[in-house]
């Protein structure tokens, strides 16, 4: 029996592979940045135009609410990739950008051959994994077959109900100034969601910027949480794309993918809901 493959691979890993038999993709933002220099043989997944679907209201479902399944069965089928494909996923952020938001979308389209690529663009590139300039283009499949989201969502009324409830958990993943709602660079409130907890998605990573070991994570995730059931949990972000960073993480930590909440910050504090500031 095949074993199933870990959440992350590293850069030493990845040159290790000597046979071509994985799609590598790199979610960087800006598709200037791409093409400008990525690790040879990527192609490229947008968050704005591939990973999610922009609507002119982020009161409704947030600044990247998801793309139907429907239109990202068809997005995947335009990069080649199928149920038995190796997808090997990366940006240069640290997964922190996109590459975590693709690998949760995969995962909740029942795809299992998907890793992120630990330390991202920049550790390949240090490792030794080769560069190279301008747009590799897929050999498109037919669409994947997939019709619904496979892990667990939630919506606002959801959290909401979540975050007032002393026996769950609902996780912000902002960095601690715009939580205690110090400051706010995106959205156009500060502050958070009353009740909610703050762990920043950087604490997922070591000095170098390498994912914590799975023990590490694993106590984080279970001290901070009480040692909640997964479906006791909520993660959300500003936008539901670094909260995917954190759920990677706790995958990594083998422990069961927990509720996201995709519309996050940017559509909660566009609600006239309750905002909570400081501790």
């Amino acid at each position: 029996m095949t074993q199933p493959l870990t959440p992350l691979i590293s850069p030493e890993g990845l040159l290790s592979m000597t046979e071509r038999n994985y799609i590598l993709v790199d979610t960087s933002f800006g598709k200037s940045t791409y093409e400008a220099s990525h690790l040879k043989g990527a192609i490229y997944a947008d968050l704005n135009t591939d990973l999610s679907d922009i609507q002119p209201d982020a009161a409704q479902g947030g600044r990247h609410p998801l793309p139907t399944p429907e239109k990202f069965a068809q997005t995947l089928g335009k990069w080649g990739i199928q149920p038995d494909t190796h997808v090997i996923v990366y940006d240069n952020k640290q997964g922190g950008m996109s590459a975590a938001r693709f690998w949760w979308m995969l995962r909740a389209a029942g795809h299992e051959k998907v890793q992120v690529l630990d330390g991202g663009f920049q550790a390949a590139v240090e490792a030794g994994f080769p560069t190279e300039s301008g747009e590799v283009t897929p050999t498109p499949v037919a669409p994947y077959p997939v019709q619904t989201w496979q892990l667990p969502l939630v919506n606002m009324a959801e959290t909401e109900s979540a975050a007032a409830d002393p026996t769950k958990t609902v996780i912000d993943v902002r960095e601690r100034d715009r939580y205690l709602g110090n400051t706010e660079p995106i959205d156009l409130i500060a502050g958070h969601i009353p009740g909610a907890i703050n762990i920043p998605f950087a604490n997922n990573l070591d000095a170098m910027g390498r994912f914590k070991s799975p023990e590490e994570l694993r106590q984080l995730y279970m001290s901070t949480t009480n040692h909640s059931a997964p479906e006791n949990v909520t993660v959300h972000c500003g936008s539901g794309v670094t909260a995917c960073h954190t759920l990677l993480a706790m995958a990594h930590a083998g422990l069961p993918i927990p509720k996201l909440y995709v519309g996050s910050w940017s559509e909660w504090s566009r609600n006239d809901k309750p905002i909570a500031t400081g501790e």
